[in-house]
């Protein structure tokens, strides 16, 4: 599997033959273009249309984070993989009501199920998260009752305020706290790294999505609209408590990031690249750990899990399969 590229450092980025080469004021690295997928540029970096065009040649993503490690956008190459057929299937899934809603319902119901197993795994481990879980599951009973997506949206939204209000319980952790859910500039903490986490995953799935013959502009929970990718988003609500949240568990549970990690700007609180670095290195270890697949039995990567779902939901599309979420069997 090619490799995704992290650069938190200043300089320019070239084509050199048929090699990447990395310059800063310490030097120059270069590296193969058949080992890279993606390139996360965190640090200033300079690059002409020589080196997209390189990038767009090899099938190259480039995503694009600020100082305040926020998500900028993505030079998404010419689609090489795309189809009219497909894109036909897709939009006739969302401008028929009943086939969008399907669709946005399943969504919402695998994001819940994973919620409710991270969950249930720290209530075995002694957690009382009791309230939480009854609010969700009592919330849970009307997601068939939504009539569009908008309702839909606001009742995964209320399901997601109980699921962060179990945070506190399951962090234990004055240092981090949850208050409420608060964005561009997060408020606290917690919400800085729940921001950041969320912001890698929509990314690295859109990258998952370049490499099928899906449009990510078509989403289905999220509206289709002029200014962004979605379906991405879409996916990435049934990954974000396996993937993300967890992670974030870990790290402030092992005290691999603490409040020292973070300064205050913009109003708000931000990483400091030190721990960007860490929470990427260690995001990057959780995509490539492997879980054994309960379809296939075979052990495969939590970067695969996202491809296979995006060709389910391709097979969905074509009407072979109905789509259903996956979810997590710990």
């Amino acid at each position: 599997m090619r490799k995704t590229i992290y650069i938190f450092s200043d300089g320019e980025l070239k084509r050199k033959d048929n090699t990447i080469c990395f310059e800063t004021q310490e030097g120059k690295k270069y590296l193969p273009v058949e080992d890279i997928n993606e390139i996360f540029l965190f640090g200033e970096i300079d690059l002409n249309k020589k080196f997209l065009e390189f990038a767009s040649q090899k099938e190259i993503l480039i995503h694009y984070f600020n100082y305040y490690g926020y998500y900028m956008g993505t030079f998404y190459p010419r689609e090489h993989y795309n189809s009219g057929y497909m894109i036909l299937c897709q939009a006739n899934h969302y401008l028929d009501h009943s086939k969008r809603m399907l669709l946005a319902n399943r969504f919402v119901t695998g994001a819940v199920a994973n919620i409710k197993r991270v969950l249930r795994y720290y209530q075995n481990r002694g957690k009382s998260i009791q309230n939480s879980m009854q609010a969700i599951e009592e919330l849970e009973q009307t997601l068939d009752s939504c009539k569009d997506t908008t309702e839909l949206m606001a009742l995964e939204g209320n399901i997601r305020n109980h699921y962060y209000k179990a945070f506190d319980e399951i962090l234990d952790d004055p240092e981090f706290v949850f208050e409420e859910r608060s964005r561009r500039p997060p408020r606290n903490h917690l919400n800085c790294l729940i921001s950041f986490g969320n912001s890698l995953l929509y990314t690295c799935i859109l990258s998952e999505i370049y490499h099928t013959h899906l449009d990510p502009r078509i989403g289905y929970l999220h509206a289709t609209n002029f200014r962004r990718f979605s379906l991405n988003l879409d996916v990435a609500e049934i990954f974000k408590p396996i993937i993300v949240d967890r992670l974030i568990f870990t790290m402030v549970g092992k005290r691999m990031i603490t409040k020292t990690d973070f300064e205050k700007d913009m109003e708000g609180v931000v990483l400091k690249e030190k721990a960007m670095k860490k929470f990427v290195e260690e995001l990057d270890k959780r995509l490539k750990s492997t879980i054994k697949h309960r379809s296939t039995g075979r052990n495969v990567s939590y970067r695969r899990l996202l491809r296979l779902e995006l060709y389910k939901l391709e097979k969905h599309f074509m009407d072979e399969s109905v789509y259903e979420p996956f979810v997590a069997q710990w």
